[in-house]
């Protein structure tokens, strides 16, 4: 007698050969396996993640033009009109912290990109030479980081004047030496690896064993740097908006707004409360995103 095979049961065959066939394991892979049981970290990447969103939609999210001023609604206390209250223009606070974060985390980005670019790039590049090259380029950076980071910052913009494109510049030369410094530690962590002795015993060229073997091996490392270098960036900046050399006003960044409030700290107290408050919650998110990618990516640290 023939078997008898309906089509629920070659449903239930496919699944339990799709729940039979091995996983191709990845470093990747399993670093994102480890994250994932790390409850912290999830929740700074969803925290992260809304930030990134209430950014790029600031549009739809704002009720008010973070620009638009009410002169009959001047210090008015959070209200249901305004969650945030309204500051000595009438601006309402809460449509400018919306707007403050496409300015601080876009911002931060390109400060950290450039900071890796510039300062990354001869970290790598001292960790694969060794030797004279090494101690010069270590040595001229050793320079730089023996002046603050907050008080180099202050001193470009001082000379270049205030904007964005100078804020930039002085949070990369600023966070330059750390991110040579740091990239130079993870290049160091595999250059006397098997497989870079292998490559070098075949003849592999330098600029493909740096591109090709380093870099990807050393890329975890080098990613928690970066994270990492996310919220010290959002503080540079708003430090220095601040004490007034930073980003030139209207211009909605949290560290103005603070800026602008705290002539009212005793009055108006919430002029300034949250403002700080995005800026706490935005870099304590990033420090849980980058302690989770640590955890991940090297779990032997912990």
């Amino acid at each position: 007698m023939a078997k008898m095979y309906t089509p629920e049961m070659e449903k239930i065959a496919k699944k339990k050969a799709r729940r039979n066939k091995p996983i191709k394991s990845t470093p990747a892979y399993e670093a994102w396996k480890r994250f994932k049981r790390n409850k912290t970290a999830i929740v700074g990447l969803v925290v992260v993640c809304i930030l990134i969103l209430i950014a790029l939609f600031a549009n739809f999210i704002a009720p008010y033009d973070y620009q638009a001023q009410d002169y009959m609604a001047m210090m008015q206390e959070p209200s249901s009109a305004h969650l945030f209250g309204t500051d000595q223009f009438g601006r309402d606070i809460f449509s400018r912290c919306i707007y403050g974060a496409r300015y601080s985390l876009f911002i931060a980005l390109f400060c950290t990109i450039a900071a890796l670019l510039s300062g990354g790039l001869l970290g790598i590049i001292a960790g694969y030479c060794g030797g004279i090259v090494d101690t010069v380029i270590m040595r001229i950076m050793d320079v730089f980081q023996s002046i603050p980071m907050i008080m180099m910052a202050m001193c470009i913009v001082s000379v270049l004047g205030n904007g964005i494109p100078q804020l930039v510049a002085a949070v990369m030369f600023a966070s330059m030496p750390t991110m040579a410094r740091n990239n130079r530690a993870a290049i160091l962590r595999v250059r006397g690896c098997d497989y870079i002795e292998s490559s070098e015993a075949i003849g592999v060229s330098q600029m493909k064993m740096i591109f090709k073997h380093m870099i990807p091996n050393a890329a975890g490392v080098m990613i928690i740097y970066f994270v990492g270098f996310l919220a010290v960036s959002i503080m540079m900046m708003s430090s220095m908006s601040y004490i007034g050399v930073g980003l030139a006003a209207p211009t909605p960044e949290w560290g103005l707004i603070l800026n602008d409030g705290k002539a009212y700290l005793t009055s108006s107290p919430y002029m300034m409360f949250f403002p700080a408050l995005m800026i706490m919650i935005t870099c304590f998110a990033f420090n849980l995103l980058g302690d989770g990618l640590r955890d991940a990516f090297d779990p032997k640290s912990k």
